[in-house]
């Protein structure tokens, strides 16, 4: 099974095209399109097995998925928390696919979004693969916050699902040696904050990890795509 998470930075539907050489199972995309307002008849067409949410039709968050794969929408809670999507595949395990988001929120923005998310549905996560754009890392953790980075991974930790990144490189939460994004798509400003988390009871550890590079992505979109094969 192949997973890929990408944040494509908008206009998926000219963009989709460069994901198909994975043959990807399931793929999780932030800031894409609603394919069911679409105008892109070739989007559509690719888009056939998906769930998509969103405030913006233009910038969402969507999991889409081969046609042979069973998707069904698990609605678990969210209490207006952005953005989360949790589903369940071939009624065999879940997928949370992610984008932590500001969501306006004064204290609680992006990492401090999945940490609430976590408190909600903590006793349902089981069997599970969490794929997003986390927009976090440890090295931003704060000292007063109990909700930083390191809490979150912790606390996933605690029910069993750990980060396959950090365990098939053998690389420590804050010291990632491969960067997921660019800021402003500037090579000097790079940092890790997509992550694939899951149970590990349920995988093992990845047949293989991939981080698309700055040569080959970074026209497309300031988030390199993660390519998982378990």
């Amino acid at each position: 099974m192949i997973i890929i998470n990408w944040n494509c930075n908008g206009a998926f539907r000219k963009k989709f095209k460069f994901l198909e050489q994975f043959d990807a199972d399931i793929t999780v995309i932030q800031e894409c399109e609603d394919p069911k307002r679409s105008n892109d008849i070739f989007y559509k067409e690719w888009a056939k097995n998906y769930i998509w949410i969103g405030d913006n039709k233009n910038r969402g968050l969507g999991i889409f998925c081969k046609e042979s794969v069973n998707l069904s929408d698990n609605n678990w809670e969210t209490n207006g928390l952005k953005y989360f999507i949790s589903a369940n595949i071939n009624d065999s395990f879940n997928i949370i696919g992610l984008w932590n988001h500001h969501a306006n929120s004064p204290t609680f923005g992006y990492i401090g979004q999945f940490w609430k998310y976590i408190q909600i549905n903590k006793l349902i996560m089981t069997k599970s693969i969490i794929v997003g754009d986390f927009n976090s890392n440890k090295i931003w953790d704060k000292w007063d916050r109990w909700w930083n980075h390191s809490d979150v991974v912790r606390e996933l930790e605690e029910i069993g699902i750990r980060s396959l990144y950090h365990e098939y490189f053998n690389e420590e939460q804050g010291e990632e040696k491969s960067p997921s994004f660019y800021l402003q798509k500037n090579t000097v400003k790079h940092y890790h904050i997509d992550y694939v988390f899951a149970d590990r009871e349920t995988f093992n550890c990845p047949k293989s990890f991939k981080i698309g590079t700055e040569l080959n992505w970074l026209h497309l979109s300031d988030n390199m795509p993660l390519i998982v094969k378990l």
